[in-house]
């Protein structure tokens, strides 16, 4: 079962841990909206590692350019399409998964 639906309203985690993870540094803190589900994978974070891992839901997020980077001055209607694994995601401000 996914956390999230097409069309919601997600926030990327605003977390910097050490180690190798999968959540581009530059996305961190932003707020975008779910395209697609992509399907469910074992955690790439544990795989570095050797581990055996739980398995995540995978989501394609869209994010406004304008609101990722500061002062972009390109048109409005830029955006970013980003694969974001659900740990690093939580429900966006006034909106629930």
């Amino acid at each position: 079962m996914t956390r999230y639906t097409i069309g919601a309203a997600v926030a990327v985690r605003s977390a910097y841990p050490p180690g190798h993870v999968r959540a581009p540094f530059f996305i961190r803190g932003k707020t975008g909206t779910v395209e697609q589900v992509v399907g469910s994978f074992g955690n790439p974070e544990e795989l570095a590692y050797g581990r055996n891992p739980e398995q995540l839901t995978l989501y394609r997020v869209r994010f406004q350019q304008a609101d990722v980077w500061s002062g972009y001055t390109g048109p409005g209607q830029d955006t970013l399409v980003i694969d974001i694994y659900e740990n690093w995601l939580d429900p966006a401000a006034g909106d629930h998964p």
